[in-house]
């Protein structure tokens, strides 16, 4: 979050997409849209939906309007489950101008990222880092 605040004039006004299952990182996002009230939605496949989050189940679908796209890691081997809703840069050129991808990392390319997503403009994943790094220094100043 700090690091949408860096880059994006108003972050809580812009409409996400998670891609990927309801695990932890999931549930984060989700958390951040009841406590900052932005719109978060999720796509993935059936039975991997969280509660209360609008869910698509083809990325095309999935995307369009949305600034934000976000991915989690799969685990080992259910990248084959989730072929409809990998991030390609394709895709990407479907979501909203100026839309971003932020990959958690580790991220896998040609499973949820495809390598041409990574390698685009649209990737902030190592931008975002540079931010990380100052919210880590903080919290080891303050303690």
């Amino acid at each position: 979050m700090y690091s949408l605040s860096k880059t994006r004039a108003d972050f809580t006004k812009d409409k996400y997409l998670f891609c990927g299952e309801a695990g932890d990182i999931g549930r984060s996002w989700k958390e951040a849209s009841v406590v900052m009230g932005f719109e978060l939605s999720q796509c993935c496949p059936k039975g991997y939906e969280m509660e209360e989050v609008q869910a698509f189940y083809d990325i095309k679908d999935a995307v369009k309007d949305k600034d934000i796209i976000c991915t989690d890691s799969l685990p080992t081997g259910m990248a084959k489950n989730f072929e409809n809703c990998q991030v390609k840069k394709e895709v990407m050129d479907m979501a909203n101008k100026n839309a971003v991808l932020n990959s958690c990392p580790p991220f896998y390319r040609g499973e949820e990222v495809s390598a041409d997503a990574i390698d685009s403009d649209y990737f902030v994943g190592y931008q975002f880092k540079k931010y990380l790094l100052e919210i880590q220094q903080a919290v080891l100043i303050y303690f």
